[in-house]
């Protein structure tokens, strides 16, 4: 019995929106469907901006529920279940809600004021997706709280209501409503073949992406059967279904550029958008409803690590050129661990040839991915693959150029920690060609003097090696390649500025000091579907070695960039990373 109709409309509001939320997230499993994508475009920050608010309409349905059992006691008096109530409701909804859901969706679109003042947001999203399917006006959800209600009220009024069509009959119509808007063909064609009429019983996502690419066509509720009836079917229907729902791949393009990424611990792996859209639209960190999904997402993370497969989570459209972001299912720490190498090894190679397979131009590796110890930046791959048609770029040479630039012009004197790394040794050799004195931290003399000697001999003595912390007490400009402490920080000068370049970012201890992001650059204005933000970056902008990757793809240069950083190319790069509109983050 329905003892507490308040607290069920509490339930089944929580339901209703987690059928949104799980259609939602299979939507964005591109590595899963991407074959099947009606849309082949992103949703972008602009899009779900508009549809933050996509759950309004539980609530006003709530409400209208609630109004509902004052106006209709016996509804508080519902049987668990009755078999005759759902008879009823469905007769009610094929005979009274469809077609005055067909005729009403049609005024909207038909008069030229009611589309304008009241449909046209639903229509403003230009991918449609679950979300989608409740962002909408107070109007048009008054209307389908109608079309919902006739079924349900109409059956409980004729005596055969209950708590299972109450429930059975909201939620169904939400799943069809996140079917119908998904984006993706999940309807076998095989069905249709052997049931023709069924056709016209159900309609299939791709049936409804016809609406909102062709307004003046397919308007039904889920019954395509009124749209044959009003002659509003679109032509189109059923030949482009077949197509999308036998997820040949036809429908997809093959990247021009790839962003091979990797999970940094457990909580950050949940900030993509097959999990909470919303959340990966905002700069990553750690919120407190990420603390009940992290057992599952631990489980989920060491399921990917048992398949080893990279996987696509996000793609944007650059010049109309797609660039896909995939990722490494291993968590930072792993990266650390001697026996874990050789497998994370592979798993890049796979990536890497995978990307050669299907015609992928260009491969930029992540942070770790492209670690010296690991493969030597890449080169690992290069070496042993000496035909590779995709190119394989480090990025690490628009990284170094994003740093040097952050240093203001007036600066004589810089502290380098890191100062043997990759980014380190083209960092110190670059600035002592500008008179800049780089004091470098290190044990090791023998790859000090290695580094000095690729300087020019007149620029030699502007390196110098100092092995303690204690040797920058004065110096107000320190480049942190590698991580420090709190306590290694406090040898830095009041005011100093710590710019870095290490993974994970150093602590910003010092309130009398000032800390830099990571290296990143702002992504050009005209980009598409971009609707997620990378890691702690704002909207828009993305880690340097990324950036390192689309120029390099932009400009179809044909080399490798692995290995060393070539010094001479640091302006080079950055000099077209200016050209092809990409900017420093300092610069909105």
């Amino acid at each position: 019995m329905i003892s507490c109709w308040s607290l069920h409309l509490l339930i089944l509001c929580a339901l209703r929106g987690l059928v949104h939320v799980i259609w939602s997230s299979y939507s964005h499993m591109l590595f899963l469907n991407r074959n099947r994508t009606i849309l082949q475009q992103g949703v972008d920050f602009n899009q779900i901006d508009l549809e933050w608010d996509w759950d309004n309409y539980l609530i006003l349905e709530a409400l209208v529920g609630s109004m509902a059992c004052y106006v209709f006691p016996f509804l508080e008096d519902l049987p668990v279940w009755n078999v005759k109530g759902v008879i009823a409701a469905m007769i009610l909804h094929v005979g009274v809600s469809e077609p005055l859901y067909y005729w009403v969706h049609r005024k909207f679109h038909e008069d030229h004021f009611l589309f304008t003042h009241y449909h046209s947001l639903h229509h403003s999203s230009p991918v449609p997706g679950p979300f989608t399917g409740g962002n909408a006006t107070l109007l048009e959800r008054l209307v389908l709280t109608v079309v919902i209600g006739i079924p349900v009220l109409g059956a409980s009024i004729m005596g055969y209501g209950s708590a299972s069509l109450v429930y059975g009959y909201v939620l169904t119509f939400d799943f069809l409503r996140c079917l119908g808007h998904c984006n993706v063909e999940v309807v076998p064609d095989e069905i249709f073949q052997r049931l023709p009429l069924l056709r016209y019983l159900i309609f299939t996502p791709t049936y409804h992406s016809l609406h909102h690419t062709d307004k003046n066509t397919n308007f039904c509720l889920f019954m395509p059967l009124f749209d044959a009836l009003g002659n509003t079917l679109h032509p189109n229907s059923w030949q482009l279904h077949k197509r999308l729902s036998s997820g040949s791949g036809s429908n997809c393009r093959v990247p021009d550029f790839v962003f091979l990424a990797h999970i940094v611990d457990v909580s950050s792996c949940m900030h993509i958008q097959f999990y909470l859209r919303s959340f990966a639209s905002l700069p990553y960190r750690t919120r407190f409803f990420l603390l009940p999904s992290w057992p599952f997402a631990l489980l989920v993370l060491l399921a990917m690590w048992v398949w080893s497969k990279t996987f696509l989570v996000s793609f944007y459209y650059l010049r109309d050129r797609l660039h896909q972001t995939w990722v490494v299912p291993r968590c930072g720490f792993m990266y650390f661990i001697p026996y874990a190498t050789e497998g994370i090894n592979k798993q890049i190679e796979e990536a890497i040839l995978r990307a050669d397979r299907i015609g992928v131009k260009v491969i930029s590796l992540a942070a770790l991915n492209k670690n010296e110890s690991l493969n030597g930046g890449g080169k690992l791959f290069v070496d042993k693959h000496p035909k590779l048609k995709v190119r394989v770029v480090h990025g690490n040479t628009l990284t170094a150029a994003v740093i040097l630039h952050e240093i203001p012009q007036h600066v004589d004197e810089v502290f380098l920690t890191g100062a043997t790394s990759k980014l380190g040794r083209a960092i110190a050799l670059y600035l002592c060609r500008k008179k800049v004195r780089v004091l470098m931290l290190t044990l090791s003399t023998d790859r000090f003097h290695k580094i000095q000697r690729e300087a020019p001999a007149e620029y030699q003595s502007y390196l110098v090696q100092v092995t303690k912390y204690q040797a920058a007490q004065h110096c107000k400009t320190w480049i942190v390649g590698k991580w420090i402490s709190p306590r290694e920080q406090s040898w830095a000068p009041r005011g100093t500025h710590f710019h870095q370049f290490v993974v994970p970012p150093i602590l910003s201890f010092r309130r009398d000091c000032t800390y830099g992001d990571l290296a990143a650059m702002r992504l050009p204005q005209d980009v598409k579907g971009l609707g997620s933000c990378e890691y702690t970056m704002e909207r828009g902008v993305v880690h340097a070695c990324h950036a390192g990757g689309v120029v390099h793809s932009l400009e179809g240069w044909s080399h490798h960039e692995v290995g060393a950083i070539d010094v001479d190319r640091i302006d080079l790069v950055w000099e077209a990373a200016l050209k092809h509109g990409l900017r420093p983050v300092s610069l909105k």
